[in-house]
């Protein structure tokens, strides 16, 4: 079906089609003699002369398309033909000329640049031309005088080696933000070098040699752009990461302990180092516990990361620790806990961490390992060991049980807890830096604090170091002559039945009274002795063990069995005949707690604080 003819029958289709011719003729009698807007590509001339005008007339060969030439074609006063410099661009249907580059003054061109741009010939770089924007900044100069005169400013951005430099190479330099002397304006400066022509400078003197006679028509372009916006907002950047990195910092090491707890069996020493200043500050930490009954927890840890963050989720971390290890539990169950804690923190961080517990009774160092390295033991005789598996994932990972793992550490061994910090390197393996660390702890003698910072030096660790640092060092004193007569153990194994109450008091009273205790210490000791033993005999299974142990700031009376059910102290009521020795050992006792033992059972403490002397 003809749509257009059946739609000549509508109503007003007639009036719009009519409109529609008159509006047609109009435009036609208005652009009369004007080229019709090209499409797609350059209309042919000799087509545009050929093509009738809107009102049926031939088109005027005298109007050019181009609007440059004057003649009635193309030609050498077109405007158009080659070696003018212009080239033919179209534009809302005009063909216009654009001026090419050979037309353009270079002075002017120069002249007119906000940069500011000098030019300086020959081997004395003597001025040839200074801009407007060089004479606002610095000041009139005069043409043909030396550099190092006419041109003070560049001898004081240290940029006269740097002409000397483009001349010899032939090569252009560029130096970045050089700030006048006074805190003045920043710049950022290239300096190209340019060919004079030989008549620019006059003739060559003939007593010269070629290279020097060619040193005369060489010149340098010097372009200088004001770069001080940029400069100062990059020092304000630079501010604002250094603010950040100090609070960062503050917050890291108030979050570390301010001074370690030092127990009577142990000398502890530990360091933290920040990174350099191009390094963002970590999360690494460390801590010391005393645990009671002469025992004490040592821990150290890395949380993934940097910046506050990662300080804020450490010191998170580092509550928990102090929190689970009052629960005096095994080293693999505080790991546990402390698995889970950290994936509620925020999972995408986790962390490395080894907790340790050292038990002067046994001369051992339990630990349990979440992915950190190594502990180093060094024994009395300078052999080093490494503490052997087991190592499991980071925290934060879950999903993983963790397991405890125990090494030597008696009379006269010292222990080493580091971050990877320490001895991870760029293109090494980590197992290299851990050997260098063994060797250095083999010959580092001293106190912890010394050892500590002999380790930092030997392993390269300094003020501008890519990485934190956390080191801790513990020494387990040989003691000998009259220092040792402050440190005594006695033990008793008691089998249970009546005769085990009177045993365990006489056994105390006879082993305080050797020790020279006062009266009073002894009395209260020996009370602290037969309750215990009471509570163990009543509610404990066999074997029983009493133990008593001195060291010089405190009396230590434990008593362990079979039996894994913690004690509690409770209020007993006027008619009940048991129930009190707890709360008795408490009141007399400095400090008393409990615990499970690793091969089943429990011990239960307390310690009475020496008088001073």
């Amino acid at each position: 079906m003809n749509f257009t003819r059946w739609s000549a029958r509508f109503p007003g289709t007639q009036r719009r089609a009519a409109a529609r011719t008159e509006h047609a003729a109009a435009q036609a009698k208005r652009g009369e003699g004007a080229v019709p807007a090209a499409r797609g590509g350059r209309p042919d001339p000799g087509a545009e002369r050929s093509t009738p005008a809107a009102d049926g007339h031939p088109a005027d060969p005298t109007v050019s398309g181009t609007g440059t030439g004057s003649g009635p074609g193309p030609g050498p006063g077109s405007g158009t033909g080659p070696g003018t410099g212009t080239t033919p661009v179209q534009r809302t249907g005009v063909l216009t000329a654009v001026p090419s580059l050979d037309e353009l003054s270079v002075r002017e061109v120069l002249g007119r640049l906000p940069a500011l741009v000098a030019l300086v010939h020959g081997p004395e770089h003597r001025v040839a031309y200074v801009n407007d924007a060089y004479t606002a900044g610095f000041g009139a100069r005069t043409p043909g005088a030396p550099a190092h005169e006419a041109l003070p400013e560049l001898g004081a951005l240290g940029l006269l080696p740097l002409l000397d430099q483009v001349q010899r190479s032939g090569k252009p330099r560029t130096a970045k933000n050089r700030t006048a002397p006074g805190g003045g304006s920043s710049y950022t400066v290239t300096c190209t070098p340019v060919d004079f022509p030989k008549t620019a400078t006059g003739a060559t003197p003939t007593s010269t040699s070629t290279a020097e006679a060619d040193a005369h028509h060489t010149g340098i372009l010097i372009h200088l752009a004001d770069v001080t916006d940029h400069a100062e907002a990059v020092e304000r950047l630079r501010a604002s990461e250094r603010r950040q990195r100090e609070a960062a910092v503050t917050l890291q090491r108030s979050l570390l302990p301010q001074e370690l707890e030092q127990p009577d069996d142990l000398r502890i020493a530990a360091t933290y180092q920040p990174g350099g200043t191009e390094a963002a500050v970590g999360g690494d930490w460390y801590d010391v516990i005393t645990l009671g009954a002469g025992r004490t927890a040592l821990v150290i840890g890395d949380v993934m990361g940097r910046g506050v963050r990662a300080a804020a989720v450490m010191g998170q971390l580092r509550t928990a620790v102090r929190a689970y290890a009052r629960l005096d539990l095994p080293p693999h169950e505080v790991l546990q806990l402390l698995d889970g804690l950290a994936a509620e923190i925020d999972a995408s961080q986790i962390a490395t961490c080894v907790y340790a517990v050292h038990d002067p009774n046994e001369g051992l160092l339990a630990y349990a390992s979440a992915g950190h390295l190594p502990i180093l033991v060094r024994d009395e005789h300078g052999t080093v060991r490494r503490a052997a598996d087991p190592t499991g994932p980071p925290l934060g990972t879950g999903g993983w049980l963790h397991t405890s793992g125990t090494i030597a550490l008696g009379p006269g061994s010292t222990a080493v807890l580091y971050t990877d910090g320490l001895v991870e390197r760029r293109g090494e393996d980590i197992d290299e830096g851990v050997a260098a660390l063994e060797r250095a702890l083999a010959g580092a003698q001293g106190t912890p604090s010394v050892i500590c910072d002999r380790l930092m030096r030997a392993l390269g660790v300094d003020a501008d170091h890519d990485d934190d640092v956390a080191v801790m060092v513990l020494q387990q004193p040989a003691r000998a002559g009259a220092d040792a007569e402050l440190f005594h153990n006695a033990a008793l194994e008691l089998l249970g039945g009546i005769e085990a109450a009177p045993r365990a008091r006489a056994f105390a009273q006879g082993v305080l009274a050797s020790w020279r205790f006062p009266v009073e210490l002894c009395d209260l000791g020996v009370l602290a002795a037969s309750e215990l033993v009471a509570n163990s005999l009543q509610h404990g299974t066999p074997p029983m063990r009493l133990r008593l142990r001195r060291t010089d700031r405190r009396l230590i009376i434990e008593v362990t069995d079979g039996d894994d059910h913690l004690p509690r102290r409770r209020r007993a009521e006027p008619a009940d005949e048991t129930g009190r020795g707890i709360s008795i050992v408490a009141t007399i006792a400095s400090s008393w707690g409990s615990r499970r033992t690793p091969g089943g059972g429990k011990a239960v403490w307390c310690e009475f604080a020496l008088p001073d002397k």
